[in-house]
């Protein structure tokens, strides 16, 4: 039976639109919807289906009768991928017909199609867009949509249309995906925010929610008197700028009156885009699916088009204007977004930064720790600006250094001058507190600085001193100071010091110390021997150890054999270089490095438990395969390997805490790279107290805590320690010779690696190492030995590792789930 209120269609009807459409139409027009998503009053339908379409139409006709006063057609396939999608066809184009051909058995009064401003040829600042501007889209969806248009043209029949071009749609919540991430990527500070490949004037009209229902009211209630086919473009008639909409909204959130966009160059930006397209997966988070970047090579080349449109029809054939402006509706959206930053996220369809997400999980008010972070990082930035002005006086020095010096490589000033030019250019850039990408590329430059010298095997003593010094300073004034670049705000602002079930933090200033300190043992030693291996000295000392026939001692032989020539650099300078990272790394960060940055302390550990073993690995060969020892490399290879334990205990904490974060949901690459939080009962309270201990701390108490660090010296590995060292020498206590004293050798150095490793208590159980090694030197006694003396010492030895391996020691700290692993 007919229904007593005029009939409207609406495909779409699920939609936010469609919905708030029918609620509008609600008091005068009976209602129907159509759409994918069934709900209460909503008919089900595929538009890319004719024999659906048809089906549910058939249905509306049975129930309301033939007579429809307007057909709003909303429903559209859209993606912001740029790329063509079969669904484009099907649902947009096709669909449309598909609905027209089924309407043709109907009086309808009005069809009515929703399309976009966007099918017009864009045009340049200063331009404005008119109903007969050509048809010209740029891209897939806009393409569609004018095909769709040109369905609607061939199939409407005897029924009028009215096609409503709108603007960019937002309201007080929302908004279109480009200004969306805009808003997004101001908010998180993101760098990208800054760079802009088109024209900044360019800008394109919007269109706020309830002004365009108006304009769908206005449609309807006119049905009768509109020309039967109109185009009517719909939409703000300014334009606002890219740049005038990033300083609004920048102002809106942080307050800056000017955010500061760059244009680059649009290859560049394509480029770019490209490689974040390829480079970053779709990474699951707390708050969305997943997404790939949202910037897109298609959107560089669309960033020159500007959509100012010409309303004067609208107001002619609608009476329409607009009631509502976009300078005013950021307000608004901007309110809904600190409101709630996570629920902005997710009714914009855009993927929150990590931190957000886990702030939500750890009930914390993300716009409130966004605020406090912004505090922070400004004031620690401004407090510590001279680090970067002293980079900038450093970048002048290297410009000055080469003739000052008098350098003879023309590679190596080359180098300096323009190390020092790129110095200047991103030490100026960090003394801007939102820079500090410039940071890292600083403290590149200050890596290269230490580098060059030796890739270039300088034979200017001054000039590899110079690099040494200058680009640990570079290194540093980038660096060490906060605020530490690339930490999330969530990491930096919120979680404990101490690791949850540990007594103490294994990033503490005091647990580091000790490695620092060994650092710079082995930095001096290796120095030294890379100054004669360059060729700055004439020799290098050695108080024990005679080399072979020739005049050189051990040290030189070592420094100069085929082992280490075989190095493309000067390998004694290679250790410098490496123990140079140890001790700016060992000094990087704070107490809560193990969560902040994860990355970093992989880093230092890389540095030290496999380079330790190496260390070792060079001692070992060094009898066996060159006949003498390095008393030098002795005493930097004891300094590597005894850093081993102290840095074990934050490799475990890291370790675990990754662990967790990827338990609760979180993706631990990024939370690897930027760090997060730990939410533990107290955790707040633990950070505050151990965060009062000053750096500078020297007291005996402090220092006796830093020697402890989480390593024990238990009876029987001080014990295995003395039979590593015995072993070692049994050329010089038995007279052993031969294979029988390789093994001897090998053995002993192996032992002494097991044992100073174990000295960590999250490392004891390495200890079971020796038994191992017993085991194995008493078989090579009982194989290799020449006499009594030298088997029975093997085979006491032997037993004695052993042994020694079953007491495990005490264990004085607590290490949380890793203390069932302490065996």
């Amino acid at each position: 039976m007919p229904a007593s209120k005029p009939i409207v269609i609406i495909t779409g009807a699920a939609g936010d639109i469609g919905s708030a459409l029918s609620a509008a139409l609600a008091a005068s027009f009976q209602v129907v919807g159509l759409d994918r998503k069934t709900d209460t009053g909503i008919v089900a339908v595929d538009l890319a289906a004719a024999d659906s379409v048809t089906a549910a139409l058939a249905g509306i006709r049975a129930g309301h009768g033939k007579r429809i006063a307007a057909v709003v057609h909303l429903a559209a396939f859209f993606d912001f991928t740029g790329e063509d999608n079969p669904l484009y066809e099907q649902v947009n184009v096709q669909g449309t017909r598909h609905m027209l051909d089924a309407l043709q058995g109907f009086e309808v009064e009005r069809f009515i199609y929703a399309s976009t401003m966007l099918v017009h040829r864009a045009g340049e600042p200063g331009d404005v867009i008119r109903e007969d501007t050509p048809i010209e889209p740029g891209w897939a969806y806009p393409a569609s949509k004018a095909r769709a248009e040109e369905a609607v043209r061939v199939h409407h029949g005897r029924i009028p249309y009215v096609i409503l071009r709108l603007a960019g749609l937002y309201d007080d919540t929302t908004a279109v995906p480009t200004l969306a991430n805009q808003i997004a990527r101001i908010y998180e500070r993101d760098f990208q925010s800054h760079l802009y490949p088109g024209d900044k004037r360019a800008g394109q009209a919007f269109l706020h929610r309830d002004d365009m229902i108006d304009a769908f009211l206005r449609v309807i209630d006119r049905r009768d008197t509109l020309p039967p086919a109109a185009a009517i473009l719909v939409g703000e008639p300014e334009a606002m700028s890219f740049e005038a909409l990033q300083d609004r909204i920048g102002k809106l959130i942080h307050g800056e009156k000017e955010w500061g966009t760059l244009r680059i160059p649009a290859p560049v930006a394509q480029a770019g885009a490209w490689l974040q397209q390829k480079a970053e997966p779709v990474v699951p988070d707390a708050l969305d699916a997943g997404e790939l970047p949202f910037i897109r090579p298609f959107m560089v080349r669309m960033a020159e088009d500007h959509y100012a449109i010409d309303i004067t029809l609208a107001q002619r054939l609608l009476g329409w204007a607009p009631r509502h402006d976009i300078r005013r509706g950021l307000g608004a959206l901007v309110a809904s977004l600190k409101a709630g930053p996570g629920d902005w996220y997710r009714r914009n369809k855009v993927s929150p930064p990590q931190w957000l997400a886990a702030a939500e999980q750890a009930d914390t008010d993300p716009e409130q720790l966004r605020r406090r972070h912004e505090r922070w990082q400004t004031h620690a930035h401004g407090s510590h600006r001279w680090t970067h002005w002293a980079n900038i006086a450093l970048a002048g020095w290297l410009i000055a250094s080469p003739p000052a010096l008098g350098y003879q490589s023309g590679w190596l000033q080359f180098s300096d001058v323009a190390s020092g030019l790129l110095l200047g250019l991103f030490a100026s850039l960090s003394l801007h507190p939102r820079a500090g990408w410039a940071r890292w590329a600083c403290a590149a430059i200050g890596c290269w600085l230490m580098l060059a010298p030796l890739v270039l095997w300088t034979q200017d003593a001054s000039a590899y001193l110079n690099g040494t010094l200058v680009g640990m300073l570079v290194v540093a004034f980038a660096l060490l100071w906060p605020p530490t670049p690339g930490v999330s705000p969530l990491a930096e602002m919120h979680g404990p010091t101490t690791p949850p079930g540990w007594d103490f933090s294994p990033s503490s200033w005091g647990q580091r110390l000790p490695i620092v300190v060994l650092a710079f043992v082995g930095f001096y030693i290796s120095r030294y021997l890379a100054a004669y291996q360059l060729g700055h000295i004439d020799g290098a000392w050695d108080p024990f150890f005679d080399g072979g026939p020739d005049p050189k001692n051990g040290s030189e032989e070592i420094v100069t054999s085929y082992v280490s020539e075989a190095f493309p650099i000067p390998d004694a300078g290679l250790g410098a270089l490496t123990y140079a990272l140890e001790i700016l790394t060992g000094l990087l960060g704070s107490a809560r490095r193990w969560r902040t940055q994860p990355w970093l302390v992989v880093l230092f550990g890389m540095m030290i438990v496999p380079l330790g073993v190496v260390s070792i690995g060079f001692i070992i060969i060094q009898p066996i395969l060159l006949g003498t020892w390095c008393a030098l490399c002795l005493v930097g290879a004891a300094a590597m390997l005894v850093q081993i334990p102290y840095s074990l205990d934050e490799l475990v904490a890291t370790g675990q805490f990754l662990l967790r974060r990827q338990r609760a949901g979180q993706p631990v690459l990024r939370v690897f790279f930027t760090g997060d939080t730990d939410v533990v009962e107290g955790a707040d309270a633990k950070r505050d107290a151990a965060d009062r201990v000053a750096a500078s701390d020297l007291s005996a108490t402090a220092l006796a805590d830093s020697l402890r660090g989480g390593v024990g010296l238990p009876w029987n590995l001080v014990l295995c320690l003395a039979i590593g060292i015995w072993l070692m020498c049994t050329r010089l206590t038995l007279g052993a010779e031969g294979a029988m004293a390789n093994a001897d050798h090998v053995i002993g150095a192996l032992v002494l690696t097991v044992t100073v490793t174990a000295l960590a208590e999250v490392g004891r159980i390495v200890r079971w190492g020796n038994a191992v090694l017993g085991v194995a030197l008493v078989v090579t006694s009982l194989m290799l030995g020449e006499d009594a003396v030298g088997i029975g010492a093997g085979i006491a030895c032997g037993v004695a590792l052993v042994a020694l391996s079953f007491p495990r020691g005490a264990i004085r700290g607590r290490y949380g789930n890793w203390q069932a692993f302490i065996r």
